[in-house]
């Protein structure tokens, strides 16, 4: 798994490419948390390039929404979905919970 982050004017950019498993996951929770540790809340997430999507990584997304919306911080939405990971959220119901865009741009620019 690749994680690239890019520190835009109004958000944090956070690719991944690969697969988010069991091993993968703690280092995608590393560097969300890494963002949010610095008292930055506005992430998008290119989910683009993600072939897999486990529960662990279910969990450090999860996790990381928490944090930046606890108190009206800020909010992670999503990007540019591969079909998998758009059936992964979608079977573990949580389409609804996330703000979901076609494009990093649409997502980018909705903060």
């Amino acid at each position: 798994m690749e994680i690239t982050i890019a520190q835009l004017k109004r958000c944090d950019l956070v690719t991944v490419v690969g697969r988010v498993d069991g091993n993968t996951a703690p280092d995608l929770e590393r560097a969300l948390r890494s963002i949010t540790d610095d008292g930055r809340f506005h992430i998008v997430l290119d989910l683009g390039g993600t072939e897999f999507l486990s529960s662990a990584g279910l969990r450090a997304l999860i996790s990381t929404w928490k944090t930046a919306r606890r108190l009206n911080r800020g909010d992670i939405v999503l990007a540019n979905l591969s079909p998998k990971v758009d059936a992964v959220l979608d079977l573990a119901g949580l389409k609804s919970q996330f703000r979901i865009f076609p494009t990093t741009a649409e997502a980018v620019g909705s903060f």
